[in-house]
């Protein structure tokens, strides 16, 4: 890869930026990618976040809701992958709070009921294991997971 400038890689920095949400630990990544020295990249980080193209509490508000309404993640999940991309404890509390209770149980339930559709062994036992360990993959509280698949069996 070409080498920027350090006017450059701020510029490409920012017009990523602009264009979509992304963390301070990202645009680290990419601007030692092209090139930047470490305290370079720190200057522009700092400058990034002076001209408010990146916020850390903006990005992870966002990226709870997104990965939650489209990949149907649990907060589990979520906070676990935010925890890599090296955000701090009080943003992503800050955003798992943005996603709504009713519709989280709405979404676990959906995905349960998609799960169970696909099933097909006869044996409840099997059943349920092969329902929590795909709710636990996707990042759901056990103890919800639990409340739900004992409530959809009680049904059968």
């Amino acid at each position: 890869m070409k080498t920027l400038t350090y006017e450059q890689a701020l510029s490409r920095a920012a017009s990523l930026c602009s264009g979509s949400e992304h963390c301070s630990t990202e645009i680290q990544k990419k601007l030692l990618l092209w090139g930047l020295s470490p305290s370079q990249t720190e200057k522009a980080i700092d400058f990034l976040k002076e001209e408010k193209y990146i916020d850390n509490s903006r990005f992870c508000r966002a990226y709870c809701l997104d990965k939650f309404r489209y990949n149907h993640w649990g907060r589990i999940k979520i906070s676990q992958m935010l925890r890599i991309l090296e955000m701090n404890d009080s943003d992503i509390n800050e955003g798992l709070e943005v996603i709504p209770e009713d519709e989280y149980q709405n979404v676990l339930s959906y995905v349960l009921e998609q799960k169970n559709k696909q099933i097909k062994d006869a044996d409840p036992y099997i059943r349920k294991g092969k329902l929590v360990r795909h709710a636990q993959s996707k990042g759901f509280e056990i103890h919800l997971i639990m409340e739900y698949v004992n409530h959809l069996f009680r049904n059968l």
